[in-house]
């Protein structure tokens, strides 16, 4: 008896200590995943929240500050942003209220949007304003010259340019959506489909002894080069009488006008 108390003893143990690990694995296997929303934005270029292709953001602010995010785009992606303002429907908010978002690269260079309502008019009643701008396709190079979009960090600034002084400091809730599209590197557009000037007389490849077949329509059509040689340099022909009475009309008017003006007796007298 005391060979199987001694026995079930560690047995115990170890179930009871396996009974308290439990929890602990099963936490482990379950973590919670990484968080998607984020809740702040910045007041500035320096202080902008990172933002990530997939992710957004919700936070509540104040009418008429300045928000900004940052996100960092690589070559062949095109990204899309999305805003919604919602606005205070309190009843001191009068007239209508201008929203704008842009978006600069680096070097604090505003970027185009290529679609989407990148500013947006609330009248007074408006519960919502919704903006959008899709940027133009990341490139891989650049002009030195030139503003295309490069890799690298973007801002994005949320502004209202035209706002009552009425509804300065109400409270607005943001939402803020960045998603991005990847594709080739190369510019949209960049691809030639067609020939620029197309071929005057196309034919299909032939053999080395085969002999090239002329359409009969291509050979009359075509400028004869001896002919036109020799209806410019013939004899006769009227450009060559044309230019003969031309000097000989030539000769006789300089021969009176010289004795006109040598002799002018002869002539009045």
């Amino acid at each position: 008896m005391r060979v199987t108390r001694l026995l079930s003893l560690p047995i115990a143990i170890g179930i009871l200590a396996l009974a308290t690990a439990g929890p602990a694995f099963a936490g482990g296997k379950s973590s919670p995943k990484p968080r998607t929303t984020i809740g702040t934005a910045g007041t500035s270029f320096l202080t902008a929240t990172t933002v990530k292709p997939g992710q957004s953001a919700r936070l509540s602010a104040s009418t008429g500050d300045y928000l900004y995010w940052s996100f960092a785009a690589a070559a062949g992606q095109t990204d899309r942003i999305a805003v919604t303002v919602g606005l205070p429907t309190d009843s001191n908010r009068l007239g209508t209220a201008t929203w704008n978002i842009d978006v600069f690269d680096g070097l604090r260079r505003r970027q185009a949007c290529t679609a989407g309502p990148q500013t947006v008019t609330a009248q007074s009643g408006a519960a919502k304003v919704e903006l959008q701008c899709t940027l133009r396709r990341i490139r891989s190079w650049a002009e030195p010259w030139s503003s295309d979009p490069l890799p690298g960090t973007y801002y994005v600034r949320l502004s209202a340019v035209d706002l009552p002084e009425q509804g300065l400091g109400l409270p607005m809730d943001v939402r803020l959506r960045l998603s991005a599209k990847h594709g080739n590197a190369e510019p949209q557009g960049a691809h030639l489909k067609a020939p620029l000037s197309p071929a005057v007389n196309p034919g299909a490849t032939l053999a080395p002894d085969a002999a090239p077949s002329v359409e009969p329509s291509a050979v009359s059509s075509a400028p004869k080069p001896l002919q036109r040689a020799e209806s410019w340099f013939s004899w006769p022909s009227t450009r060559w009488w044309w230019t003969i009475g031309g000097g000989v009309l030539a000769a006789v008017a300089g021969v009176a006008g010289y004795s006109l003006t040598r002799h002018p007796h002869r002539w009045f007298s």
